[in-house]
């Protein structure tokens, strides 16, 4: 599932960070702004982004990627593409849900022999009874 570039909306700026006159004069990084209430996506796909407990989102539902690692500015919205698109494959996924199992007999065994030898260690560091 891709989203499609009509919907999305670039904001060319200024990168941040070292790299002296070519940072100070070219705005080579890309901010990418999606709208997922208006964007074209299947509701279960939009209602997974909007839960989505991410500093990306605005308050408004808008998700915000910048992408600023390469010196051209296509490339940076090539690699704010990608980002959306892998953000959204991983939001369209099913939810499998837990399927609970009990812990295995040899697994109670080890942690209760775990658990004793802790507990002897710890009493060794008593005081010495006279």
């Amino acid at each position: 599932m891709k989203v499609s570039p009509e919907e999305v909306e670039f904001v060319a700026l200024r990168s941040q960070g070292p790299g002296g006159q070519n940072v100070n004069k070219v705005s080579s990084a890309v901010q990418l702004r999606f709208d997922i209430a208006a964007s074209s996506l299947p509701e279960h796909v939009k209602a997974r982004l909007l839960a989505l407990a991410d500093q990306r989102l605005t308050r408004q539902g808008v998700l915000v990627i910048k992408a600023q690692s390469s010196r051209s500015q296509e490339q940076n919205r090539i690699d704010a593409m990608e980002r959306l698109n892998e953000l959204v494959e991983e939001a369209a996924k099913p939810v499998i849900p837990r399927r609970p199992t009990k812990p295995t007999y040899g697994s109670k065994l080890r942690r209760l022999e775990s658990k004793a030898q802790r507990g002897s260690v710890k009493a060794g560091r008593g005081r010495v009874q006279e």
